[in-house]
């Protein structure tokens, strides 16, 4: 036996369970058992290690040994190599894709070393369903000196100094939120845990959830006895159905320890926890809409003031706040607001979560300190751009957040310095694009995102968002006049200004940005009849070049609507009428040949 006690680290976050992490859990413990290793090796389920591009993940600890991309048909090789004197599985180590190395350990993927991680603390060490794991790492701790060393004025005082702003993207401090409830005058609170996370390629409050749900259980509860109510709710999707059974589960456990319920502790005090699951409206994310849909009602927005915190749910003041926020609770009360506040900005304290996707190396889950530099973010965490490319933009917030350059990488990353360049936090997206990316079809895929998302009620959201979409479909398909840019700038910021909600007022954050930083590409479009990164259909066609076409037929076998002419040994020719311009002829040409040209409008006059 190896010296040390050993610990597997099975992720069962949604990533990795859909790439087989359940089957690889189960083909461990026959093996363990076979080789009579179970009793000294223990395995264990986590939620989300972030890393999910790199799934199925599995981790040897104390050795803290990463094995990638983790296949049932490994798992012979992996119970192998914990016998006495045999090596790791080397073939499973994680790959540098920049420059191929070879890395063993956890902690030496930069990925994972240039992170700080507080709020994800314990995603990926504790098993979720698990009480007693959260219970060795200090959990619930702060509930006991919240509820026997503080009162709720305390508390709020606590979260106050800290400096918590709302982790759901607007940025409100919390401390004050609690404060405006626990003062505002009625018979009956509510709480709500805002899990409803809508925006496309965003799973940072699922995995939370599913790899730490008592983090956020336990901040409920503080806020709940600061604000002083009995009553709460979690809002979470049903898209998120082993978040749903991990909350349910840790909820169920929680009662049994007597930390939900009636007379919790002996104090004397009760607090309830109810999970309703919404159907998945993007517009419920936006505070009001939520209550709308708790009630029973169509989820869309009302005019505020008044504001949640005095009048929200059943028209009782309401404290809403989102995952990430309640979870950075229980480090408040436990180890102090001046600790929390040395982290992070000024203005912007402790540390954000994002979800990185898009043109990088490295994509998934990533917690950073407030005031990082996005180039630190993308290149050193996310590893940089692949394959060669010059990075483009980077897109935060979301769908409607803003898109910075190049020049901008260097700013620090924080809600104000964010929203000072048209972007903002939104609740933690990160798209990373690179140069074959056309800004203005970027701005024409968010604004039909927003816009089917809009609930209708008031009339710069429902028609303006359709207005700014015809424009952007228009300049796409290369039938733009120059007034059209104006005409869409100002259209803009009227839909920004004049909307109900959060969605109307950000959703045109992407054309703002866009014009500002990208502005040549619009007028490549509209004046040149060019896309410059050969990306909007009307603008580009394929054609193939004679001289290195070889008369494979393989392009010719592939175009699914017969466009292409030829046979073997002769040269094949692209019918421009019947060509639909899906790319699966350049696709399938060999790089040898590289006979299938993607010419833009230009290229065309020039090359014909």
């Amino acid at each position: 036996m190896k010296d040390k006690q050993q610990i597997i680290l099975v992720c069962e976050g949604t990533g990795c369970v859909s790439g087989g992490s359940e089957e690889i859990y189960s083909s461990l413990e026959i093996k363990l058992s076979r080789l009579g290793l179970n009793k000294n090796i223990h395995i264990k389920r986590t939620g989300c290690h972030g890393f999910c591009q790199q799934g199925p993940l599995v981790v040897v600890e104390p050795e803290g040994i990463f094995y990638s991309k983790v296949k049932p048909t490994d798992v012979p090789d992996i119970t192998q190599s914990l016998l006495p004197y045999e090596k790791p599985v080397e073939r499973l180590f994680y790959r540098n894709p920049l420059n191929g190395e070879l890395i063993p350990y956890y902690r030496d993927i930069p990925f994972y070393n240039r992170q700080q991680r507080v709020i994800l603390r314990n995603c990926g060490n504790i098993d979720p369903e698990n009480i007693n794991d959260y219970f060795t790492l200090g959990g619930y701790q702060a509930i006991h000196r919240a509820l026997f060393e503080m009162t709720p004025e305390q508390v709020i005082e606590e979260v106050k100094r800290s400096g918590l702003r709302g982790m759901g993207g607007a940025g409100f401090l919390t401390g004050l939120k609690w404060e405006y409830c626990r003062k505002a005058e009625g018979d009956r609170k509510y709480i709500i845990c805002n899990a409803d996370e809508g925006d496309p390629g965003a799973f940072m409050d699922r995995s939370l959830l599913e790899g730490d749900p008592h983090s956020v259980l336990e901040g409920m509860f503080i806020g709940a006895y600061a604000i002083g109510t009995t009553e709460g709710y979690i809002y979470v999707r049903a898209e998120y159905p082993l978040a749903v059974k991990r909350l349910r589960i840790a909820i169920a456990q929680m009662e049994e320890h007597n930390l939900l319920g009636d007379n919790i502790l002996g104090s004397g005090l009760s607090f309830h926890i109810k999970v309703k699951e919404g159907a998945g409206a993007f517009v419920c994310g936006e505070e009001t809409a939520l209550i709308a849909s708790i009630e029973g009602w169509r989820g869309m927005p009302r005019s505020r003031p008044p504001f949640p915190a005095q009048k929200g749910l059943w028209g009782k003041p309401t404290i809403i706040n989102n995952v990430k926020t309640f979870a950075n609770i229980p480090l408040i009360i436990g180890r102090g607001s001046e600790w929390f506040a040395s982290l992070g900005s000024d203005k912007s304290k402790g540390t954000a979560v994002f979800s990185l996707t898009g043109n990088v190396a490295n994509c998934g889950l990533i917690e950073v300190p407030m005031g990082i530099k996005l180039r630190e973010i993308i290149y050193d965490i996310g590893g940089g751009i692949p394959n060669g490319k010059a990075f483009k933009a980077v897109q935060t917030g979301g769908p409607s957040g803003g898109c910075l350059p190049n020049s901008l990488l260097d700013m620090p990353v924080d809600f104000d310095s964010l929203t000072a360049t048209g972007s903002m936090m939104g609740s933690g997206g990160m798209v990373v694009m690179d140069e074959e990316t056309c800004m203005v079809d970027i701005a024409r895929y968010f604004l039909d995102f927003t816009q089917k998302e809009s609930c209708g009620k008031c009339v710069p959201c429902r028609l303006g968002t359709k207005q700014l979409l015809m424009l952007l479909e228009k300049i796409t398909q290369g039938n733009g006049e120059m007034q059209d840019l104006t005409l869409l700038h100002n259209l803009a910021e009227k839909v920004k200004s004049g909307s109900l909600c959060g969605l109307g007022q950000t959703a045109p954050n992407p054309i703002i940005t866009t014009l500002k930083y990208f502005k040549d590409e619009y007028i490549a479009h509209i004046q040149d009849k060019v896309c410059p990164a050969k990306v909007c259909k009307n603008l580009i066609h394929f054609k193939i070049d004679a001289d290195k076409c070889k008369a494979c037929t393989l392009c010719l076998k592939a175009c699914p609507v017969g466009a292409i002419k030829g046979a073997v040994k002769q040269v094949h020719v692209i019918e421009q009428d019947k060509c639909i311009k899906c790319g699966v002829c350049l696709e399938v040409c060999p790089p040898k040949f590289s006979a299938v040209l993607k010419l833009s409008g230009k290229e065309e006059a020039e090359n014909d």
